[in-house]
């Protein structure tokens, strides 16, 4: 059975500022520019392995420590969000989070990787 990519990726991080997920967007593309900032909400477009990737950071999400950074593309690196969330908890050194499953029916929502340092493990986190 093969598995299904991800139309998109989408990771929470914990306790990052703005200016370590640019760090981080400087060692993962080829180039990055920053398009727009409104509040807590900032777009980016990051080439990478040139592919034009736009994504989407939303500051204090799901607890005011957690930002979502949404790769609005199947053309990312990673294959599925828990792909990128190894590569983001190791890059940011801090706890990453990313879906279980996908976002398809019978899914359960609440069910997360939460990945810190080596350590994975499957999680309830009721987001709301």
């Amino acid at each position: 059975m093969t598995q299904e990519r991800h139309p998109d990726i989408e990771i929470y991080v914990k306790s990052c500022s703005i200016s370590q997920i640019e760090t981080w967007f400087s060692e993962l593309s080829d180039t990055w520019q920053h398009e727009f900032s409104q509040g807590v909400t900032h777009e980016y477009k990051l080439s990478i392995e040139g592919k034009q990737i736009p994504v989407l950071i939303h500051e204090k999400v799901a607890g005011k420590a957690w930002s979502s950074i949404w790769f609005k593309s199947d053309e990312t690196p990673w294959f599925k969000d828990l792909d990128c969330a190894r590569v983001a908890a190791v890059a940011l050194a801090t706890q990453v989070r990313c879906i279980a499953g996908g976002w398809k029916s019978g899914d359960d929502p609440d069910e997360w990787w939460k990945i810190e340092g080596d350590e994975e493990a499957l999680i309830q986190w009721a987001t709301n």
